[in-house]
């Protein structure tokens, strides 16, 4: 899905990553033919990872004529394991970034292109055999489910109902969930009501929260993990008219949220929680000069969140930006 520090520049990660690679580098390939494979721009933040996909492609292939860079997307897992396997066949490709539909159902897959000497980074939702890798690019999945938790548990007095909803089954959502309720152990008198997945998607996150809504009579609070889900939470709260919801908290810092945080319209939204989809920039550039000099990346780049307030917001405006 359906999140890192907007300001964290590609120049910044470049060069602490850089200052890392393995000692010593494999010989460079004459040609590097790098396959990126990622969801379709199905909601806000693969709309961004979709255009920050496409911005790479185009400022690498300029920059490097010995580069050729082959953009996926893909509606669905199936459709994600089959391009993965053109890729191969048809493109020829010797180095893959892949962000996957799934954690599960693209383990196999990328394992099978990474078995033919690929060299794979995967991006943001890991896969459940890292074998299948030789190096992961994401946001920091453990914060990103842990300020949330801290804040909300300090917003409510450590009391109430809570509804949350979740995103696709990944590596990346298991992360997040048990960072939450690991923090919300500490907190027994808050009572988690329904986990539900909700696909990092507004409108089925509308139709998760109308039966939230229908089911729960007295709601003080939700995380939403992801900003577009929290847009169908607050479209459902708003139509069924209920006041008892103090606060909703979703994340990743989607444009629209941190406007709407900085402005002070709409008392529910407190606080969000820094995933920029730009790491699927740096993951293709970083991977594409490495491979270029016959260099390996670290193993793994964790890139870190930050609680965004409204006193911090500004920071992370971009409103030029696609998510």
């Amino acid at each position: 899905m359906k999140s890192m520090i907007r300001s964290f520049t590609f120049a910044t990660v470049a060069a602490a990553t850089l200052a890392v690679f393995a000692a010593t580098p494999a010989a460079a390939a004459e040609k590097v033919v790098l396959g990126v494979a990622i969801p379709a721009a199905t909601h806000g933040f693969t709309g961004g990872i979709v255009f920050w996909a496409n911005q790479a492609k185009k400022e690498l292939e300029k920059a490097h004529p010995d580069l050729k860079v082959i953009v996926k997307t893909a509606a669905n897992a199936a459709e994600q394991a089959n391009q993965l396997q053109d890729l191969m066949a048809v493109s020829k490709i010797n180095t893959l970034v892949v962000f996957p539909f799934e954690s599960a159902a693209l383990t196999k897959p990328v394992a099978a292109v990474h078995d033919k000497g690929v060299y794979v980074t995967v991006v943001d939702r890991g896969l459940t055999d890292t074998s299948a890798q030789d190096a992961y690019v994401s946001g920091d999945n453990t914060a990103f489910g842990k300020i949330p938790a801290e804040y909300l548990a300090k917003a409510m007095n450590g009391k109430g109902n809570l509804v949350a909803l979740r995103g696709i089954a990944t590596t990346l959502d298991n992360e997040r969930w048990d960072a939450f309720t690991g923090v919300m152990k500490n907190h027994p008198e808050i009572k988690i009501l329904d986990a539900r997945y909700a696909n990092w998607n507004r409108d089925d996150a509308f139709k998760v929260m109308q039966d939230y809504l229908t089911r729960f009579k007295q709601i003080d609070a939700v995380w939403a993990a992801d900003d577009d889900m929290a847009v169908g939470v607050l479209k459902a709260i708003d139509q069924a008219k209920r006041s008892d919801i103090k606060i909703v908290f979703g994340g990743a810092g989607a444009k629209g949220m941190i406007k709407t945080l900085m402005d002070g319209k709409d008392p529910r939204i407190q606080a969000n929680v820094s995933y920029s989809p730009k790491f699927m920039y740096d993951a293709i550039k970083l991977t594409a000069e490495a491979r270029l000099k016959g260099e390996k990346l670290p193993p793994t780049y964790i890139i870190p969140s930050e609680l965004i307030t409204r006193e911090n917001a500004a920071k992370f405006y971009f409103p030029d930006s696609p998510f």
